[in-house]
């Protein structure tokens, strides 16, 4: 795709999985150009410039960076590639935001903590006790080694589990609201009863636009705002009660996933992760909020929204 100059200066999502979309979406209601990179073709919200790129291609990656103003590292490989293949991706994007002089803020997950018991804060240190939750906290530091050399500035943003329209590949994905729209009871790890921390996908895209238009989140680590903590079984009893069907939820165990795991790879990596719902799991947003302003959307509301998404997503497959 050819681009013509931008007379203002733009910014630049890397993903266009439901993350890097709520981005956009946030970041065009800001009335700010946006452009979103994936590797394949895929569709981008309205206002929003679409770009065919692959990050590990420099050359072709140079006119996407073009006028960067802030870009925003929303890509990930598959869930079983990530010790192969997700910290190349990062080195990337640090180096393609560094060659145009923009600021590149960093989508993260929890996993580098490893367990905590209390409600974590940006403050922790990264004790990792997972293979993945290594992978993460490797590249974390990696991000900041590149921002304290003066490399690139750089802000992260850390959000839990996060659950919306287009979100696939997490615990409160596709796949659990295709089974609560189908009236079956959803099958969910750990205690289904313990508190846990789930966020909105459009909260984790407006958290990332926000820092990449400040100045003050360079350098830190900030939480992804989030309604209050709900154990997976009143998640999901909310989420049923909005949908018209019951909203059951069901406890899978390591044995189901190991079985899952000899025809889905990405189920056999969702073992190590089962501590993080086998206990309470909250997170504190308090930075965020005290900077910016608490911008977590109503549980209910969010939930309404997400049925609604996937109802919609299921009705268009069956029209064709």
């Amino acid at each position: 795709m050819i681009m013509s100059a931008s007379s203002e200066p733009v910014h630049i999502i890397l993903g266009a999985g439901a993350l890097g979309r709520a981005t956009a979406r946030a970041l065009i209601a800001d009335g700010r150009p946006t452009r979103l990179v994936s590797r394949t073709p895929r569709p981008a919200p309205q206002g929003a410039t679409p770009v065919t790129a692959d990050l590990l291609d420099p050359t072709g990656l140079a006119l996407t960076m073009r006028d960067a103003e802030a870009v925003y590292f929303c890509a990930q490989p598959p869930y079983h590639r990530w010790s192969q293949e997700f910290a190349i991706l990062q080195a990337a994007a640090v180096q393609a935001a560094s060659n145009v002089g923009a600021r590149l803020i960093s989508a993260e997950n929890l996993y580098g903590y490893g367990p905590v018991y209390g409600p974590m804060t940006e403050d922790l240190p990264l004790t990792p006790n997972t293979r993945k939750g290594a992978v993460r906290a490797a590249m974390h530091e990696q991000l900041m080694r590149a921002h304290d050399a003066g490399q690139v500035e750089v802000a992260v943003a850390r959000g839990s589990d996060f659950f919306g329209p287009g979100v696939d590949g997490s615990a409160v994905g596709a796949r659990a609201f295709d089974a609560l729209l189908k009236g079956q009871a959803v099958p969910m790890l750990g205690d289904l009863d313990a508190l846990h921390s789930w966020t909105f996908v459009e909260d984790f895209g407006r958290a990332l636009a926000t820092l990449g238009q400040d100045t003050r989140a360079l350098g830190q680590v900030w939480h992804v705002p989030n309604a209050p903590p709900v154990s997976a079984r009143r998640f999901f009893e909310l989420a049923g009660r909005l949908a018209g069907v019951p909203g059951k939820v069901r406890r899978m165990g390591r044995t189901e996933l190991a079985i899952g795991g000899l025809f889905v790879p990405a189920a056999r990596e969702i073992v190590e992760m089962m501590y993080e719902f086998d206990e309470p799991f909250v997170v504190d947003h308090g930075k965020f909020a005290r900077a910016f302003g608490d911008l977590s959307t109503p549980l209910e509301r969010a939930l309404a929204i997400t049925v609604e998404a996937y109802r919609s997503e299921r009705d268009d497959r069956a029209v064709a």
